[in-house]
C-alpha cells in the first residue's frame, strides 16, 4: 500500500510521539479486543462514538482505519453519535492538512470520501447516530471518544464490547487564533494512539 506523501510524513510524526503509560493502559484494552478477534480470524467491526458524531469520532474512524491498514489488519471502521450535526468543516480541512484527499457530496450533513492511498477504498463519512443504516448493526466494539456520550449511553444495542477512549475535544479553540493548531494536535494525538493499538497486534 503506497499512502500519500504529505500522510506519510505525518504517520511518522505521529509514529515518534510519546504515549504515557496511563493512556498505554487506556488502549490496551482496545489491544486485547482487536487481538481476540484475530486470534478468532472473525471480523474486526469497530464504532467510534462522540455526541454529535463531528469530530473525534470521525477522526477515530479515519485514522483507526488508516493504522490498521498500514500494519496489514483488515478493519470495518465506523463512526456515530446520539445527535445528528456534520462532520465539523474544521475537522475536515485539518485531516486535508495531512495530506487525505477528500471528496463531498451534498449540503447541510454531506458525505465526505477520505482517501488516503490510490491502492484502498476511500472512507465514506458523515455525521449520523451510532445506529444509523450505514454502520454495522452487531458485533462491534463500541469505542467511546467523549465523555458526554460516554456518559450518557449506558448501553449501545448490538456492541460485543465498550471501550472508553476518550479525548479532549477542539471545539473549545473554534473561532480562536489557536483552532488550527489544535484541531491538528488532536488529529496527530488520535492517530499516534491507533497506529500504536494496530503496531501491537499479532497477526
Amino acid at each position: 500500500m503506497m499512502l500519500y506523501p504529505t500522510l506519510q510524513t505525518y504517520i511518522e510524526q505521529a509514529q515518534a510521539l510519546p504515549i504515557s503509560d496511563e493512556r498505554k493502559a487506556v488502549l490496551q484494552i482496545l489491544i486485547n479486543y482487536v487481538q481476540q478477534k484475530v486470534n478468532q480470524d472473525e471480523e474486526i467491526n469497530l464504532n467510534f462514538i462522540c455526541t454529535h458524531n463531528s469530530r473525534r469520532s470521525q477522526f477515530s474512524q479515519v485514522w483507526g482505519k488508516v493504522a490498521a491498514a498500514y500494519h496489514g489488519i483488515e478493519i470495518n471502521s465506523y463512526s456515530g453519535g446520539v445527535e445528528v450535526t456534520a462532520f465539523n468543516e474544521r475537522a475536515v480541512a485539518s485531516i486535508k492538512r495531512f495530506g487525505f484527499k477528500v471528496s463531498k457530496e451534498g449540503n447541510g450533513n454531506p458525505k465526505y470520501f477520505v482517501f488516503f492511498s490510490d491502492d484502498e477504498d476511500p472512507i465514506a463519512t458523515f455525521s449520523k447516530v451510532y445506529d444509523d443504516p450505514a454502520n454495522t448493526p452487531k458485533g462491534f466494539a463500541a469505542v467511546m471518544t467523549c465523555s458526554h456520550a460516554d456518559e450518557n449511553c449506558p448501553f449501545i444495542p448490538g456492541a460485543e464490547a465498550r471501550i472508553p477512549v476518550r479525548y479532549e475535544d477542539p471545539k473549545a479553540f473554534d473561532d480562536t487564533e489557536k483552532e488550527a493548531e489544535m484541531y491538528d494536535t488532536r488529529s496527530l494525538q488520535i492517530a499516534s494512539e491507533m497506529l500504536y493499538v494496530f503496531s501491537k497486534i499479532k497477526k
